[in-house]
């Protein structure tokens, strides 16, 4: 358990004991636009990343290149 608290930034700590204390829909009055954009922007560079960076990497050879 101490290791999820070392490595957990205090921003979701403080989400989640939120989420635990008000539910969702507590949780979402009071975070709202803020939840929704921080989710947004996660998955945007992870695809990012995942889906046009390394493929493009790969065909320019800078990974597995020669």
């Amino acid at each position: 358990m101490i290791f999820r608290k070392i490595f957990k930034p205090p921003i979701i700590q403080e989400w989640t004991a939120l989420l635990r204390e008000k539910g969702i829909k507590g949780f979402l009055r009071e975070k709202g636009w803020k939840v929704l954009a921080a989710i947004f922007v996660f998955y945007l560079v992870r695809d990012t990343v995942i889906y046009l960076l390394i493929p493009f990497l790969i065909a320019q050879g800078f990974i597995c290149g020669k």
